[in-house]
């Protein structure tokens, strides 16, 4: 299982510095990936955890931490797709995959903030029949040729998109969700599936197998498809209900224990502790806390 981490964009610590920082010394720390967010704001009596409260833009954090780095891969859990049009979030990412030497990973989902879907003016449903869609426009965008794609919900009129993305058909494009028409989707057309943060230790065995099941079936290879967890890290404080918390060794041990579930891939997620993303925290505290989780979790160790 590969260890990537959660880079600086929610709270107290998503500061341009912190970012730089992060970044580098994750890479000189051998992790495999930095993993960034998408929330867009918060609506007036939206109850919800600190870490949505001040949030990065996830492509412009990662196109940061990408001109800080050279290898570290880069990805975003999740995009939500109903917000952006195929044709703009292609041309984002293809620039980002481009400029960063194709390190790009792109998570997709279809978001679930009431309050985003009005101040964006979108809609999520059917959430299957678009999500299938709006992968087939990416496609075509991402080809780097003369192509037209035509939708019930998204049309590419005869055009080409260049520059293409360093990766050849695009960066590639993992599904978030957790309802079994989701987690078969992923398995299906997808590289892989996504979990979110309060996805449990069974929902990821269970989440793992409906994946592979469905790409079996699809006539694709299970073994190939990627399975990234977010994994919210609770340093210091242990809790039986919480893998990821208590000290480094007990860290590790939960890490383990989503690579015998299936992952093939786990990152480290800080900015759910509201000492460290929070919006009220100490800055310089959320910084040497984050680093401290860095450097303790780091896998080479």
């Amino acid at each position: 299982m590969l260890i990537s981490f959660g880079c600086p964009v929610s709270g107290a610590w998503a500061q341009p510095e912190t970012l730089t920082m992060i970044a580098r010394q994750a890479e000189e720390l051998g992790y495999h990936g930095l993993w960034a967010f998408q929330r867009l704001l918060v609506g007036r009596g939206q109850d919800l955890a600190p870490v949505y409260h001040s949030v990065l833009d996830p492509i412009v954090a990662l196109t940061w931490a990408a001109a800080a780095t050279s290898r570290i891969r880069l990805g975003v859990s999740v995009i939500n797709l109903p917000y952006v049009s195929p044709a703009y979030l292609a041309k984002q990412v293809g620039s980002l995959d481009r400029l960063s030497g194709g390190r790009f990973d792109l998570g997709l989902g279809t978001g679930w903030s009431e309050t985003e879907f009005v101040a964006t003016g979108s809609d999520p449903s059917p959430r299957g029949p678009r999500t299938e869609e709006y992968l087939d426009a990416l496609k075509v965008l991402f080809s780097g040729e003369e192509s037209e794609f035509a939708g019930r919900f998204y049309r590419v009129p005869p055009s080409r998109m260049l520059p293409a993305p360093a990766q050849a058909g695009g960066p590639p494009v993992l599904l978030g969700g957790t309802a079994d028409a989701a987690l078969r989707r992923a398995g299906r057309i997808a590289a892989g599936w996504v979990s979110g943060s309060r996805t449990t230790l069974p929902e990821i065995a269970r989440g793992v197998r409906i994946v592979r099941e469905a790409a079996e079936e699809a006539g694709r290879d299970p073994d190939s498809l990627r399975v990234v967890v977010r994994g919210v890290v609770q340093a210091g404080r242990r809790d039986e209900t919480v893998p990821l918390s208590g000290d480094w060794a007990q860290i590790r041990a939960g890490a383990e224990r989503y690579a015998e579930a299936g992952a093939t891939e786990l990152f480290y997620e800080p900015n759910w502790d509201p000492r460290i993303g929070g919006l009220d925290a100490d800055p310089r505290v959320a910084t040497e806390l984050g680093a401290e989780v860095l450097a303790g979790l780091a896998p080479h160790h």
